[in-house]
């Protein structure tokens, strides 16, 4: 296949469904092997299959997050596979626990360092060695990061939000580190986005997807597609000199507000009017 990801080998944790699945979907339309690693066969294996019905390649190894064995395992089974790994893509992450800090438990902390920081730890130690070989052999080597607009600006979940802003420097350190080695890192930070994440969320009560667009500047929220063709940006040689970088997702959200002059106060307009005829500026 041709493509901006032709001959590479890709990697995408929590690729069965999702923005991991969507991902996966656009890396192997462009050309790349996609290892998806996931803990459902089921979900995994319907992406693989819609890989495979377009000419593409794609494999499945069983990922749990929280064990690093696994990571491990994940690296060895694209190795296996395909003989090289080129793209590592950290999807897997979530978080709980819209707690006023004395209120937050210790279990709700781990939690989500343990599921949003934690594994792209693991997964960025296993796949360094073979990301490095990689990159001696030929330029390309990449790994994009998952994080949110939630490690971005406080806007609640505590925990998870120390978490996110958490691969956000882990990864940079990363960039720092590997890029004269020809590795790059980068992050892209999503915006809610139509996942089965919120799907729960969504079906007990459907007003929360207006509530949630008519805060954002464009007044939607994020698809899975949007999310996945930045990564596909991020991962390809079009983005052979960035490195380090955070990619908001998110229509503008972390940009800024247009909250004041929707409720009407527009304080410029009104000054400039009552004084343009009087000339008092």
């Amino acid at each position: 296949m041709s493509g901006r990801m032709k001959n590479r080998v890709a990697i995408v944790t929590g690729g069965g469904s999702g923005i991991g699945g969507e991902t996966a979907l656009r890396l192997a339309e462009e050309g790349a092997a996609v290892l998806i690693a996931d803990l459902d066969p089921e979900k995994s294996g319907n992406i693989i299959e819609k890989i495979k019905g377009f000419g593409g390649r794609a494999e499945y190894s069983k990922l749990d997050v929280r064990i690093p064995s696994d990571a491990d395992t994940m690296v060895a089974k694209a190795i296996e596979s395909f003989g090289s790994l080129d793209t590592l893509v950290n999807n897997v992450g979530g978080g709980k626990g819209d707690d006023l800090i004395n209120e937050l438990d210790e279990e709700t902390w781990d939690f989500n360092f343990n599921f949003s920081l934690k594994p792209t730890y693991y997964c960025c130690r296993a796949a360094m060695p073979k990301l490095l070989e990689s990159a001696e052999a030929r330029p390309g080597a990449a790994i994009v990061n998952l994080s949110s607009v939630n490690g971005m600006t406080a806007m609640g979940l505590p925990a998870y939000a120390a978490a996110k802003a958490g691969v956000e420097m882990f990864t940079k350190n990363i960039a720092i580190q590997y890029g004269k080695k020809g590795v790059r890192s980068n992050l892209v930070a999503p915006y809610t986005t139509r996942t089965d994440f919120w799907k729960p969320i969504f079906d007990a009560d459907p007003a929360t997807v207006s509530r949630l667009a008519d805060i954002n500047p464009m007044r939607r929220i994020g698809n899975p597609i949007d999310i996945a063709n930045a990564i596909l940006f991020l991962a390809s040689d079009e983005a052979s000199f960035v490195n380090g970088a955070l990619i908001p997702v998110d229509g503008g959200f972390t940009a800024g507000t247009d909250i004041f002059s929707r409720s009407g106060g527009r304080p410029g307009e009104q000054f400039w009017s009552s004084h343009a005829e009087t000339g008092n500026f």
